[in-house]
């Protein structure tokens, strides 16, 4: 039996995040255990993910987050260097374009207005502007677009999850590869973690970082975490077009393509009545055949000759009630706090999260960023905060 003052399970980006901002931390002075069972992250949301990040969100507290992360992104050499070596996260910062019909138009309205009250870096292209600057897409049926200028783009995960585990452990974090089978609540409290190999390791403060296996967590310890694993496949496709200055899309239906190397990524949620909890990593390339192809092509047509050369599945961890972060302590046990629900948005909030974690930890409270509207209040009295831009 270990005692360790904080322990995160999950070492993943948002896990090791949170560690390093707790290892980096001035004023805490505890030790750090990571419980990951999979050193290879293999099957994690954070290395199956589009790898992106974005400000055009509708809620500002997602936005604000981002903003952070894309800070974090920028200054990287200046957090998570390791004997003068910082990671190299390959940040494209080539802007997120929003796309929207007549009956989306007063949508993407609403968000640019709050998007510009936070100072995001977006403009309203009109149709005409959209024809101007992508004379390779199909502006026919669109009202409008919302482009980010700044900040926004794609990088490489996988190098900014290790970035994270890297620097922390330099700062004495400590790593093991083990599944956690169980806790030990007592009251108020969390007492302890019980693992698969047999071992206990008791702890002042659980940080659930779980992802897809965070509800089960919560269970062990009697609390309802309404978070679900819900499957998103992604493509990668050659095609023969010339799309220059190309961003990431959100197209009105829901899907979505950016460059990648030689080629696109491309991904679309499938119906929500085609949508159950999944965990199996199978990938659905009907949805690709059926559903992505047509819409692609009806958007570039210089998509309608496309070559499909790899695709995977992940997961997102899905907050059914609003499909934004639960975030802190549950208010029937004080040192048990949660970091789940990111329905898709890990990676960018990655960096938010973990400072907020930081100070949860070290103060009781948010110094920096307000991240109390993603409280567990809100869930307990079924409020959502919902978000409008989910893709």
């Amino acid at each position: 039996m270990k005692q360790v003052d904080v322990v995160i399970v999950g070492g993943a980006a948002v896990g090791s995040s949170a560690a390093y901002f707790l290892a980096s931390q001035a004023d805490f002075k505890g030790s750090v255990l990571v419980l990951e069972k999979d050193f290879s992250f293999e099957k994690c949301a954070t290395t199956l993910s589009a790898a992106s990040i974005r400000h055009q969100f509708s809620t500002p507290g997602n936005i604000e987050m981002s903003q952070f992360g894309t800070q974090f992104i920028q200054h990287i050499g200046e957090h998570l260097s390791v004997a003068g070596e910082a990671p190299d996260v390959g940040f494209h910062e080539e802007g997120y374009l929003f796309l929207a019909s007549d009956a989306g138009r007063a949508i993407l309205e609403s968000n640019h207005r709050v998007q510009r009250n936070l100072n995001v870096d977006v403009t309203l292209l009109s149709p005409a502007r959209l024809r101007e600057r992508y004379p390779w897409m199909n502006t026919n049926d669109l009202s409008a677009g919302s482009l980010g200028l700044s900040g926004e783009g794609w990088l490489d995960a996988y190098s900014l999850m290790h970035g994270f585990r890297r620097k922390a452990i330099s700062l004495g974090v400590q790593y093991r590869q083990a599944q956690v089978l169980s806790v030990k609540r007592q009251g108020r409290r969390i007492q302890s973690v019980s693992l698969s190999d047999g071992s206990t390791v008791n702890c002042s403060v659980l940080i659930n970082a779980a992802g897809t296996g965070a509800r089960t967590l919560a269970q062990s310890a009697g609390i309802t975490l309404p978070v679900e694993s819900r499957k998103r496949c992604v493509f990668h496709f050659t095609s023969s077009a010339q799309t220059p200055r190309c961003p990431m899309v959100i197209d009105p239906s829901g899907a979505y393509f950016r460059p990648e190397g030689k080629g696109y990524l491309c991904g679309i949620s499938p119906a929500q009545e085609q949508d159950p909890e999944c965990f199996d990593f199978e990938v659905q390339h009907t949805l690709f055949d059926e559903v992505l192809w047509p819409l692609l092509a009806a958007r570039v047509p210089g998509f309608e000759a496309v070559r499909v050369k790899n695709a995977w599945a992940g997961h997102y961890d899905m907050n059914t009630l609003d499909h934004n972060l639960i975030l802190g302590a549950h208010p029937e046990v004080d040192n048990f706090l949660f970091a789940n629900g990111f329905s898709g948005h890990g990676l960018q909030q990655s960096p938010a999260v973990g400072r907020a974690l930081s100070e949860l930890v070290t103060y009781g409270d948010y110094r920096t960023l307000n991240l109390s509207a993603f409280g567990w209040q809100r869930i307990l009295e079924n409020r959502p905060l919902l978000e409008i831009n989910v893709v």
